[in-house]
């Protein structure tokens, strides 16, 4: 996984100012890879659109995926006819790769994307960009998976796309309900920091954006969208299923293993009234609390389990510590991870340490119980020693929680706080992975310029992309499949007589 790129959270979101100004609003991406036949009536249809519901300047950008066939000629006629039209070439395959090298170098606020079928409706664009665009949310998609939505397509495609998602909620925990629907959005912001931590460039891509940011914290808008399916689309499913679910290993390593630095993407707080600090109440207790229980109930039941395997072979005190020590390694584990959010496996070794000690205490407890029992009673039955147990369990809890908090996993703002300067979050990016456009072209992520008005009529804008060096990816993607899909027009206006082929 990527971690090349510069450290720091992301500034807080803002309402992009109403203005007048040159750089589109929106840059909504298409890539394409052969497709002659559809892309000059999908890039029509989506034109007329914005220009007649769209109320801010916008860009189309073709991102052509190495095509072999007549889609880059396609591409520069209509770039060349179409002011809000820019086409760009690719010499490797992979929509991810298209995607990450057109966005990061674009100077819109708002990136998006959708597919060159269209089987989206339009009508779902600017819903989709409105949370990103007042502020509220960070990333968009399209949902074809939504109560609301209105989907037509067959059983197959129907099966497979609600099996990837049950895998993605069972093996990544993810909470979106489509994961490739080909229509998102994001704030270019975060788009400069979150782009370089993707390693995928193929048709993974769209899941790891997804699942990075949502385990990040960044807030993901779900649109229900009406989609129908292409019926002659040709996407090789098993090719891609594959590729999918080698995609959702690496990640998931990725996340277990604490090798990715998220907390760059964390947002700051204070935008939201559940932010507001209370007097006399601890940051973050009642969610410590209520993991801490959790964790602390499975391993009582996981002690129990082990007491009760050692208490065959040997006698009650022996068979209580050995049992107590296991569950508390795998307690401390758990509680370092799941209720303190301490990632990575810096101070492992220390916080195991002091986890020994509370489980020293805990010990003196239960052993204290034990030897209380056996002094009262000869020969105390199995069920006794349990109970008896179990309240020395949860009298050790209390203190073990209060422990844990207070010494082995304090807050670390609070300690940030009183050490050092003040932090001033950085947010010039730093990727060494792709090259950017002149600095006069590319606004600071988080300091965007008023949203400009579309004009009534423009020159010929400077093209974003004509002296701009690109190197993205880490290898070719030379799997990388897609077909031609016949496209039927909705509108007679979608045959254009300057099609001359």
């Amino acid at each position: 996984m990527r971690t090349d790129s510069s450290p720091g959270t992301l500034p807080a979101r803002e309402h992009l100012p109403a203005g007048d100004a040159g750089t589109p609003v929106l840059d909504v991406v298409i890539p394409v890879y052969n497709e002659e036949k559809d892309l000059q009536p999908c890039v029509l249809r989506l034109h007329d659109h914005l220009k007649r519901t769209f109320p801010y300047a916008f860009r189309i950008t073709i991102a052509d995926n190495a095509s072999t066939d007549t889609t880059p000629q396609v591409s520069r006629r209509l770039e060349a006819e179409i002011p809000e039209v820019k086409a760009f070439r690719l010499e490797q395959k992979g929509r991810g790769r298209a995607l990450r090298t057109v966005w990061s170098a674009s100077d819109a606020p708002i990136l998006a994307y959708m597919d060159v079928d269209l089987s989206t409706d339009l009508n779902a664009l600017l819903p989709l960009v409105a949370p990103l665009i007042s502020g509220h949310s960070d990333l968009a998609i399209g949902s074809r998976l939504s109560r609301s939505s209105r989907v037509v397509r067959g059983t197959k495609r129907e099966f497979i796309s609600r099996t990837y998602n049950l895998i993605l909620r069972g093996s990544l925990q993810a909470r979106f309900s489509d994961a490739q629907c080909g229509f998102k959005a994001i704030r270019r912001d975060v788009a400069q920091v979150l782009l370089p931590l993707i390693e995928d460039t193929g048709w993974f891509f769209d899941t790891e954006m997804l699942v990075l940011a949502e385990r990040a914290g960044l807030r993901i808008h779900e649109v229900p969208v009406d989609w129908v399916d292409d019926p002659n689309s040709t996407v090789h499913i098993v090719k891609t299923a594959t590729d999918d679910l080698k995609g959702v290993w690496r990640v998931g390593r990725a996340l277990a293993t604490g090798s990715l630095s998220l907390d760059r993407l964390t947002r700051p707080f204070g935008d939201d009234p559940r932010d507001r600090e209370i007097k006399d109440v601890p940051k973050g207790l009642a969610r410590q609390v209520v993991g801490f229980c959790v964790v602390g109930g499975l391993s009582t039941l996981f002690y129990l389990l082990l007491y009760s395997g050692f208490r065959v072979f040997t006698g009650s005190q022996i068979a209580n510590a050995l049992a107590l020590l296991v569950s508390a390694i795998a307690n401390t584990a758990a509680n370092r991870r799941l209720t303190f959010g301490v990632r990575g496996r810096g101070g492992a070794v220390r916080h195991q340490a002091q986890g020994l000690v509370v489980f020293g205490i805990g010990l003196a407890l239960t052993s204290g119980s034990l030897a209380a029992l056996n002094a009262a009673s000869s020969d105390p039955g199995h069920s006794t020693e349990l109970a008896v147990l179990i309240a020395a369990n949860l009298a050790a809890t209390v203190l073990r929680f209060l422990l844990f908090r207070a010494w082995v996993f304090p807050d670390r703002r609070d300690a940030d706080a009183t050490v050092g300067a003040p932090y001033t979050p950085v947010h010039t990016p730093s990727s060494s992975t792709y090259s950017t456009v002149g600095a006069g072209s590319m606004a600071q992520p988080g300091h965007h310029g008023p949203l400009p008005q579309r004009p009534v009529t423009r020159s010929a804008p400077h093209h974003p992309f004509d002296t701009t060096q690109f190197r993205a990816g880490e290898a070719a993607d030379g799997s990388w499949r897609d077909a031609t899909m016949q496209l039927q027009p909705v509108r007679p206006h979608d045959t254009d007589s300057r099609d001359l082929r």
